[in-house]
């Protein structure tokens, strides 16, 4: 299975440290925000990794190399100087992804879910995409999708929460779009009405690292 780091966002929030530096190459602890993430990614098997980069790229490739010494290979999928959002970036990235589902990780995020579990998780006949959920964290009380008992997830119901920002997508899901600045969710939407997105609920440690304020938290509980 290969996968993709999305990398390529301006950072807004973590100004002024984006303003030098993409929000992925950020520290926290020992390590860059990518850098737990492609550690995390090589431990469960994942070696082929893509990321997509724009704001500040040629950043990437200096500090991250091809891989190597991370025991990855990492190839680059560049974009135009704003990027062309989640949609756009992953169908811009699909001639370097194949033609096997893959593995999609927000490069923003920090968490100590074992990938492993998507590698040994094959998505089922029906399904486009399993994503990962988490319970909701405090900057976004209402959630995202509801998963259902069954394990399918819904825009609507009873039970919702947050995207992890990790998930399992198959190329279908994109297939007769053509590369241009594209959000994900609306594409996750018009699936979900055919039930063809599966999930999965994680209660273990996450974060999305959007502002200086989690940065800082983070920074903080890996150097206690």
């Amino acid at each position: 299975m290969k996968a993709m780091i999305l990398a390529a966002g301006r950072g807004e929030r973590l100004r002024p440290y984006t303003d030098t530096t993409p929000k992925p190459l950020l520290k926290a602890g020992q390590y860059r925000l990518v850098e737990y993430i492609i550690q995390a990614l090589v431990k469960a098997g994942i070696t082929d990794i893509i990321i997509n980069t724009a704001h500040l790229a040629d950043q990437f490739p200096a500090i991250l190399g091809n891989g190597q010494q991370y025991g990855a290979n990492i190839i680059y999928s560049p974009e135009q100087e704003g990027g062309l959002e989640t949609a756009g970036g992953i169908i811009n990235a699909l001639p370097l992804l194949g033609d096997e589902p893959f593995l999609i990780v927000n490069g923003d995020l920090w968490t100590d879910y074992n990938f492993q579990t998507l590698v040994e998780k094959p998505l089922s006949a029906e399904s486009l995409c399993h994503l990962v959920m988490i319970v909701n964290p405090p900057h976004n009380p209402l959630g995202d999708f509801a998963l259902s008992s069954s394990g399918l997830i819904h825009e609507q119901g009873e039970h919702k929460y947050t995207y992890s920002g990790i998930g399992i997508y198959h190329p279908t899901l994109f297939e007769g779009l053509a590369v241009q600045r594209l959000a994900l969710k609306p594409i996750l939407l018009k699936a979900m009405t055919n039930a063809q997105i599966s999930g999965e609920l994680y209660q273990g440690a996450w974060s999305d690292i959007g502002t200086i304020e989690r940065l800082e938290e983070l920074a903080k509980s890996l150097n206690p």
